[in-house]
């Protein structure tokens, strides 16, 4: 994702790597929205090339690819801080995730990230939402997607409640339906099993309640044109429109066969497993009237490229959460992270860094203490497991695995094989800032008791050399050496640092 928000006029673009389809929108910010210059989208079926151990399939990267070939025509010569692109649950779940992922970015010239269900989640509520009357009152919103399906209850811009469920259409008529055939029993194992899937959150949700219900996504929209093409619902989805859906879908034989008026052609294979969900969703929250939203999860990553001011970017206020709930110690963190930025200054140009990367600097720094709330015996360690697993709004898989390594590197043994998790194209950076991190924190090793000068940073080569000034190591000895240590560890991994 972006660091930096879009500025008036600028060309921004999401890319959404589903499940079922990959979705490409280009748009232009004016006057505080933005309009939409292009849409592309085309059904890939990235999860039905999951087998039993998820690995993805060679066939199935390759329709992959062969789609972000022509996106990577479309999105060549923009800014890379400009264009989000998104991966969802297929590519959470595929264990050989990484090697299609290099692949892509090869591809497409742009990095890609796997987003959690939570997170997905959000971005959806963002685009739905600002396609909604900003009034007051929950709503409840639901995207059934390829391989998950989310649900959120917000209200306007806030959501209060999100979760992303393992189960959508690609995969439960992968499940319910393998062999293609449609038949009532068939189609009711596939309800119970989204029904136990709901079981999850139903409580939750509906003591939170909600005023109105919205759908997105292709399965939503294709049950909406059809029962209202078919004169059974004039506006959106009723209960007693759904049901007559489903008596006219167990008309067919297979799933191939499903030819309804709003059912394109290349949706009709998981058709059927999407319409089994949605039962179940009506089913067990009573839901008597659904109408349906263009917003998705596309149009909530072009929202958040907007938002990524310092008043509204969601990852502070998550950074800070978690420093809160950690017990995080303000003033040292502070510390670090000014020194960090202060070094940061001085190297960022040779190193061809932009001032974005700088927030994973100040994140990494404010949150490189957080494992001291479990043990202080290999913090570190517990504060990278905690980045890692935590759920973090705003914040993509691989946006974790960067905080995640930097706080796992930021003293001791210098594990640089903690960065492998992060993309090709970003890893050498990330690991750079390591190198700024644990040097902040060396100098910070006082906790305050004296002042901190901030070294003069030079790079010769692949050397970073560090200039204190006259005598300050011989009236600091502690901090002398732990920096002598700190050689040793960068050249155990084959970097080299000299300090005088």
């Amino acid at each position: 994702m972006s660091d930096t928000p879009a500025q008036p006029g600028e060309l921004i673009a999401a890319v959404d790597l589903g499940s079922n389809s990959f979705h490409m929108v280009v748009a232009r910010e004016f006057h505080g929205e933005f309009r939409t210059l292009e849409r592309r989208g085309q059904k890939v079926q990235l999860a039905a090339g999951l087998d039993d151990q998820f690995q993805l399939s060679e066939e199935a990267q390759q329709r992959g690819l062969e789609c972000l070939r022509e996106f990577a025509q479309r999105l060549q010569g923009m800014d890379p801080a400009k264009v989000s692109v998104l991966a969802t649950n297929a590519l959470r779940a595929a264990r050989n995730r990484q090697e299609f992922i290099d692949r892509a970015e090869a591809v497409l010239g742009y990095p890609i990230e796997v987003i959690a269900g939570r997170e997905e989640a959000r971005l959806i509520y963002l685009g739905v939402s600002h396609t909604l009357a900003d009034d007051a009152g929950n709503r409840l919103v639901v995207d059934i997607g390829g391989g998950s399906t989310e649900f959120i209850i917000g209200e306007r811009f806030e959501p209060k409640a999100l979760e992303s469920l393992h189960m959508g259409c690609v995969s439960f008529t992968k499940r319910f339906f393998a062999d293609g055939k449609i038949n009532e029993a068939n189609f009711d194992k596939a309800v119970a099993a989204a029904r136990q899937e709901l079981l999850n959150i139903e409580g939750q949700y509906t003591r939170l309640g909600w005023d109105s219900a919205v759908g997105s996504s292709g399965t939503i929209r294709a049950v909406e044109q059809t029962v209202v093409e078919f004169g059974w619902s004039s506006e959106g989805i009723t209960k007693q429109a759904l049901k007559k859906l489903r008596k006219q879908a167990m008309q067919f034989d297979t799933i191939d066969d499903v030819a309804l008026p709003g059912v394109k052609v290349e949706r009709r294979q998981v058709f059927i497993g999407g319409l089994a969900i949605l039962t179940a969703v009506f089913d067990t929250f009573g839901i008597e009237h659904m109408v349906y939203s263009d917003g998705a999860l596309r149009e909530g990553a072009l929202w958040d490229l907007f938002g990524r001011s310092d008043h509204e970017d969601v990852r502070r206020r998550t950074v800070q959460s978690l420093k809160e709930r950690f017990f995080v110690e303000d003033d040292q963190a502070e510390r670090v992270r000014d020194t960090a930025l202060a070094l940061f200054a001085q190297v960022k140009d040779v190193w061809g860094m932009d001032d974005s990367m700088a927030n994973w600097l100040v994140w990494g720094a404010e949150l490189h203490e957080i494992g001291l709330s479990l043990s202080h015996s290999g913090f570190h360690k517990h504060g990278a497991y905690l980045l890692q697993h935590a759920d973090m709004l705003g914040f993509t898989r691989q946006g974790q695995a960067k905080l995640a390594a930097l706080v796992r590197c930021h003293r001791r043994k210098f594990a640089v094989a903690e960065f492998d998790t992060i993309s090709k194209s970003r890893r050498g950076q990330m690991i750079q800032l390591a190198r700024l991190l644990r040097l902040a924190v060396i100098l910070n090793h006082g906790r305050g008791v004296h002042p901190v000068p901030v070294p003069q940073l030079d790079v010769e080569d692949d050397c970073l050399k560090v200039v204190l000034p006259d005598s300050w190591l011989d009236e600091h000895p502690l901090t002398a050496g732990d920096l002598a240590a700190e050689v040793d560890y960068q050249k155990a991994v084959g970097m080299a640092l000299e300090v005088r």
